[in-house]
């Protein structure tokens, strides 16, 4: 997950703790779990930044909780987290000799006695490790986004119902689903606050992220996983890396998926190599049911006006995502008070709906979310409209036939009219 500056998970959490909990002021999901209940025994597939922090969340979540095992593909990146962890958890985090490294890692957390795995890789990784974890019999926390293209999700998918059907739970990081303010925002619009949606709006436009250049010594594969937002393979774009958090709270608004979307993109800013084969600024129109419109921004670029938000309009009246915002005769009081870290509260919703045997399956949402995100690149890429049939039936599978350092082209940048829908 990538957070513009001021928002990141760290910054939230640090002002979620100077007071009270909104979830609890509005009843919201419970801030607690079951007492007296065995210890969840977790693995984490992913020790980067977002790996490091999810286990920090579901530490606060519940003490009810043991980090037992570690995957990454890279050493450095493993012995990072450990030191990094060992210091806060104390003898909450027992790894033993539970410590993997390379493709096959997930495998081995799976193998480890693990009762829950926690997915943080980069996003291209996740649909087989999702097929592998349901097949484990796990439950599961994972990062957003779930797949980078159609074939991803068709496999997601198919994970979401075989989950259901062994009663596993599977919370997904698109933590606004879990924000108290949100939640009830999303209940008093579909108690009719605005009336009939007519249209929408989706922003997530920022500054740039950081980018590693290629080391001496490093395969194109390990260059391309280490900076891994750059590769439409591994991260979707930052469509659907980061703007699928917008993307998801619109799906949510309408309780619909769009039919169709016609965009446009490019690569201005960001040009060198470093950079990969990615653009860095998107404008997306889609079209829902209902002939509901909806645009679709996303930026990362310097110098440039920051808005990270979602808006909504209806006949009778408006709702922006800041400060909660609603305009028109039917908006009710404001949503006040402060919130409960949604990061951590995800976790919460996570163990206490495992523990009350009522498991929580948010996956085939998340997959009609990233689905969302890729129609709208497919679309910027090729210069065609796109269905959501033609994204959801696609043939374009960016995965590599192979998992195995060595060398790997950079594919080309898309070009508009040229490349084409597959």
């Amino acid at each position: 997950m990538t957070e513009p500056t001021g928002t990141s998970r760290r910054t939230f959490l640090k002002a979620a703790a100077a007071g009270g909990a909104l979830a609890t002021q509005l009843g919201a999901v419970p801030t607690v779990h079951a007492a007296g209940a065995e210890t969840l025994r977790v693995g984490l597939v992913g020790c980067g930044g977002r790996g490091r922090g999810a286990v920090d969340n579901i530490c606060e979540a519940s003490q009810d909780v043991k980090i037992v095992a570690f995957g990454d593909l890279f050493r450095d990146q493993l012995d990072k987290a450990h030191e990094e962890l060992k210091g806060k958890l104390g003898d909450r985090l027992d790894l033993g000799d539970r410590k993997f490294t390379g493709f096959d890692a997930y495998q081995k957390v799976l193998d480890a006695g693990v009762d829950l795995v926690i997915l943080a890789t980069p996003p291209g990784f996740r649909p087989m490790m999702l097929e592998a974890a349901v097949k484990a019999n796990k439950n599961i926390f994972t990062e957003k986004p779930v797949a980078t293209d159609g074939p991803g999700i068709r496999r997601v998918l198919a994970a979401a119902e075989e989950a259901k059907s062994k009663n596993l739970a599977v919370v997904a990081g698109t933590q606004r689903r879990h924000q108290a303010g949100y939640i009830e925002s999303m209940k008093r619009i579909h108690d009719g606050a605005i009336g009939t949606i007519t249209s929408a709006r989706a922003y997530w436009n920022q500054g740039g992220l950081w980018s590693k250049n290629h080391e001496p010594g490093w395969s194109d594969m390990e260059w391309q996983v280490r900076n891994w937002l750059y590769f439409t393979w591994l991260s979707g774009d930052h469509i659907c890396e980061q703007h699928v958090h917008n993307l998801d709270v619109v799906n949510w608004a309408l309780r619909a998926h769009p039919l169709k979307a016609v965009g446009m993109g490019g690569r201005q800013a960001r040009t060198e190599p470093v950079y990969g084969n990615i653009y860095d600024h998107f404008a997306i129109e889609y079209t829902y049911p209902n002939d509901v419109s909806v645009l679709s921004m996303c930026r990362q670029i310097e110098g440039c006006a920051n808005n990270v938000s979602e808006a909504v309009v209806g006949t009778e009246g408006s709702w922006q995502s800041g400060g909660y915002t609603f305009r028109g005769s039917k908006a009710g009081p404001r949503i006040r008070g402060r919130e409960t870290n949604p990061y951590v509260q995800e976790h919460i919703d996570l163990i206490k709906s495992i523990r009350d045997g009522k498991p929580l399956n948010e996956l085939r949402q998340v997959a009609e979310s990233t689905l969302t995100a890729i129609m709208g690149r497919m679309s910027a890429y090729t210069g065609q409209e796109v269905s959501w049939e033609d994204a959801l039936n696609s043939k374009e599978n960016l995965f590599p036939d192979k998992l195995a350092f060595g060398p790997i082209p950079v594919p080309p940048v898309a070009v508009p009219g040229r490349t084409k829908l597959y």
